[in-house]
């Protein structure tokens, strides 16, 4: 079994024969950014789109074809290359294989690789939409899914062969995001960071904490029952990590942080947060919005104290400007990450949803604020958290809220990583390790994918 007390993990990444076998050089190098050693194996086909030589390259290390080939220096290779890894990862996973894993077939390296395994298994389809949809295929998806394995299903496009439909492997950055999923999931337990522990060097991370008080005269004020814990515990996380960090604090409870290399910029109404927001955010590569910031405020502040009298009182409000979303819609820059908090009373997973797609955020933090130890003035939270590449809703359990922040933080730390994968395409075999900028598929690469998918299939092994 993979090593649990180094910070790195161990990848194994199968790559069947299908024309979208070139995908597979952009998801070695996503996984090599989040932190991952990864090793790399091919069938016999799939060595025909693209040269073992290219993951060669990119891996450092050797690609496995054949276990009984001269050059492999482990004879027993399918059992030490599967059992020395956190995760087993196919990609493009073709019709074929998905047939052998369904039904324990085991007559090549990969298939055998997978009955040997005892690590989580994760396999990307891609195939003919016709091939997708058939009934055996189906059949074969839904066994692997009671296996335990994870279908990182395809999407839907032009394919190879002129169709339009689903089938197509999925986008590189969306395969990492599950891999490291898969893998954050599995160290969960131990609660230890994700990655290296200056995996946010060289960010700058601007981070809102507490209420805000709007008044009603000079003694009385609507607020609300934020501490700032929550804030200043992702602060102190970040700045451990190697990030710059500024707070915009408004109305706290929790003691601030100590740390002299925090910044914080004090506030107290709703639009001196906006102010300070807009002032800071053109600095800034993260956003994080973890203010409970009123969502109304007093059409008019009365200048003497208002005497107390047998009438009804009647208090006019009007809207306070949404600072997420202007960041998030207007002052977005380019790299700019930005997250959002949903305090919610029912129905978490689904506002939290719609907030994330409404106001375009990258990662949403949800939490019910009804839950015992959750929301507001407590050491402890419980979070849903939802990213934009997966949405698929990953609960955590009860954590003191600098565990949350850790985890919090790891999901930013993916999001960075894998959408800096997506511009990314292909890799020129004849450059030895590019960085992820430089990936891009040459034309000769292209004609050459071209010319050998009209004399192969493409379900391949």
């Amino acid at each position: 079994m993979a090593s649990d007390h180094t910070n790195s993990f161990r990848v194994a990444l199968c790559v069947s024969g299908g024309i979208a076998a070139y995908k597979a050089a952009e998801v070695l190098r996503g996984l090599q950014q989040a932190g991952c050693t990864v090793r790399v194996c091919m069938t016999a086909r799939a060595t025909e789109f693209v040269t073992s030589l290219t993951f060669r390259a990119l891996s450092g290390a050797h690609v496995i074809t054949n276990d009984y080939a001269p050059d492999n220096p482990d004879p027993i290779a399918h059992i030490t290359f599967s059992q020395s890894v956190d995760l087993l990862l196919v990609a493009p996973a073709t019709a074929n294989i998905i047939a052998k894993f369904a039904n324990g077939i085991a007559d090549d390296f990969l298939t055998s690789t997978y009955l040997a395994a005892n690590a989580p298994v994760a396999v990307a389809p891609a195939m003919n939409t016709t091939m997708w949809e058939h009934k055996a295929t189906r059949r074969n998806i839904e066994q692997l899914r009671a296996d335990g394995v994870y279908i990182i299903e395809p999407d839907a496009g032009e394919m190879a062969c002129g169709t339009t439909g689903a089938g197509r492997l999925a986008e590189p950055a969306r395969i990492v995001a599950t891999a490291m999923e898969i893998l954050h999931n599995k160290r969960q337990a131990t609660s230890t960071p994700l990655l290296c522990e200056q995996n946010l060097s060289g960010e700058r991370i601007l981070i809102t904490a507490g209420g805000t008080r709007e008044a009603i005269d000079p003694v009385r004020f609507i607020s609300n029952r934020s501490s700032g814990r929550m804030g200043f515990a992702l602060a102190e996380a970040a700045i451990a990590r190697g990030a710059l960090v500024t707070i915009i604090a408004g109305t706290t409870t929790a003691s601030l942080p100590t740390n002299a290399s925090i910044r914080t910029v004090h506030v107290t109404t709703a639009a001196e947060m906006h102010a300070a927001v807009m002032r800071e955010i053109e600095h800034a590569t993260i956003f994080v919005a973890a203010a409970a910031v009123a969502d109304y405020r007093p059409t008019e502040t009365v200048r003497e104290k208002i005497k107390k009298t047998g009438a009804t009182l009647t208090l006019m409000l009007e809207p306070t400007a949404d600072i997420l979303a202007e960041v998030a819609h207007k002052r977005r820059h380019r790299g700019l990450l930005v997250i959002g908090f949903a305090a919610e009373s029912h129905d978490l997973v689904a506002h939290a949803q719609e907030k994330l797609t409404g106001k375009k955020l990258d990662l949403i933090v949800a939490n019910d604020i009804t839950q015992d130890g959750a929301g507001f003035d407590s050491d402890t939270n419980i979070v849903t958290l939802i990213n934009s590449i997966t949405h698929t809703p990953h609960a955590l359990p009860l954590l003191s809220k600098r565990e949350v922040a850790e985890r919090i933080l790891d999901e930013i730390t993916l999001l960075r990583l894998t959408t800096s994968t997506q511009s990314a395409s292909a890799v020129d075999p004849s450059n030895a390790a590019p960085h992820a900028s430089d990936l891009s598929q040459p034309a000769q690469t292209k004609e050459t994918f071209a010319t050998k998918q009209q004399h192969t299939h493409t379900s391949q092994t």
